[in-house]
């Protein structure tokens, strides 16, 4: 029985595609496959966080649906966030699809597939309260570095966003269930652990009755092999000087954060329900540099949110010139159904949202070349990830730049390197977004 598994949207999905695909390996007589025409079952865990992931979610389910036409294909399964939000329009719209399962129920896979091949079309959907109880997780990253899911879902209630309401509300994963799954990673030959969650700052306050994050670095910090920690997705209001310092006495936690910010104007800033303000965020930016001076700061922001104006973006672009961020995305907002910001007025159109994205883009770019010149002549260690076809070049990462967002070193030497390795390298060139260096012997 060959299985053709499709992830889509987030790395935080990607966790959950990953925890399938271990329930699926070698049950019942299945196998993997990297080959689409010769699966028996394709499954597809999906995204709806903006209309792009929803329009490439659809697109897909729509094509794999061509092969149960062709009678090639046994089964079709749709999980994930669009499963979620729009079950009884996939149920109702797409009968070539035989199973539906929602968020919460991804630990029912194995099922699913069994009930599919029986001819029965099954669907589960259990509520967004607690976690599922998984252990087997199959990587899908190259196995030297994984991401570790350390809470499901959100209670901020930001107006553009229907995270919480196709996730949950917030639960953290147990601190022992953490570390048992980071040793069981780091014995795998995981060097790099990226901790996700919507927000990992909070993670904690629901079992703890506090922010317990530090202590989680800590622990973690301790693992034998572990090389890095990175942490992502941090709620510039949620960093608080407990993190900081933990930050700076855990030798293994990178000096990198991703902070979300989305925008800098109170203006906007409050429409968008966030719980900052630009004052407290240019505090906490100054004071993050001040306490980690080498640390690497990470943002992503939305342009065109409803109500901006010229004013407002102008705000946000001269933000952006005095903040330099190391690294930086913006995105156009998307207004999505059943979101508090979809009902409002002033709304903007499309053609000005990606008029605002490019000028920030193309500023941040400038500011991201001039950061890199200036790391010409320094000495950093890197995280090997593959070799330039036919060169004697691999690309490699520093403490700076996490996977699948951030740039690459391009690493010449002529020295036999593997995928997992630690080296040493000096940088000699610079591009907008990547390096260029050469190994120190």
């Amino acid at each position: 029985m060959k299985l053709f598994f499709i992830s889509l949207g987030c790395d935080k999905n990607l966790v959950d595609s990953e925890h399938m695909l271990g329930l699926l390996d070698g049950e019942d007589g299945i196998t993997i496959t990297d080959d689409e025409t010769q699966a028996d079952i394709i499954i597809i865990n999906t995204c709806c966080f903006i209309g792009d992931a929803k329009e490439e979610s659809i697109k897909t389910i729509l094509e794999m649906a061509e092969y149960k036409k062709q009678g090639t294909l046994k089964g079709l399964i749709v999980t994930g966030c669009l499963a979620e939000r729009y079950r009884r329009e996939i149920k109702e719209e797409l009968p070539e699809v035989d199973a539906v399962l929602g968020t919460n129920s991804y630990d029912s896979i194995l099922e699913a597939v069994r009930q599919v091949l029986d001819g029965v079309r099954y669907e589960n959907f259990k509520s967004l309260e607690g976690l599922p109880g998984i252990q087997k997780r199959t990587l899908t990253t190259g196995g030297h570095y994984a991401y570790l899911k350390i809470a499901e879902g959100c209670n901020k209630r930001c107006s553009y966003c229907i995270i919480p309401k196709i996730r949950g509300a917030y639960r953290s994963v147990p601190i022992e269930e953490l570390l048992q799954q980071a040793k069981r990673l780091v014995l795998q030959g995981v060097k790099e652990i990226i901790l996700v969650a919507q927000e990992t700052t909070l993670y904690g306050v629901d079992l703890y009755g506090k922010k317990t994050l530090a202590k989680l670095l800590d622990s973690l910090n301790q693992i034998k092999g572990l090389v890095w920690i990175r942490i992502l997705y941090c709620y510039p209001e949620e960093i608080d000087d407990e993190l900081i310092e933990a930050i700076v006495r855990n030798n293994k936690v990178c000096h990198y954060l991703d902070i979300p910010i989305q925008h800098s104007s109170d203006e906007i800033l409050k429409r968008m329900g966030r719980k900052t303000n630009h004052a407290d965020l240019v505090t906490m930016i100054q004071k993050l540099r001040e306490k980690i001076p080498d640390i690497c700061l990470r943002t992503t922001l939305i342009c065109g949110f409803p109500g901006e104006t010229d004013e407002t973006h102008e705000e946000l672009m001269q933000f952006v010139n005095d903040m330099e961020f190391d690294r930086l995305g913006a995105f156009v907002y998307s207004p999505e159904e059943g979101t508090l910001a979809e009902t409002f007025q002033n709304q903007i159109e499309e053609e000005q949202k990606l008029c605002w994205q490019e000028q920030v883009m193309e500023l941040q770019q400038e500011i991201s070349f001039d950061k890199n010149e200036d790391l010409k002549g320094k000495e950093f260690l890197v995280f090997v990830e593959g070799k330039v076809a036919d060169e004697n070049v691999y690309l490699g990462r520093t403490y700076r730049d996490a996977p699948e967002v951030d740039g690459y070193v391009f690493i010449h030497t002529s020295e036999m390197l593997m995928t997992g390795d630690f080296v040493k390298v000096k940088i000699t060139g610079a591009y907008e977004y990547d390096l260029i260096g050469e190994l120190i012997p």
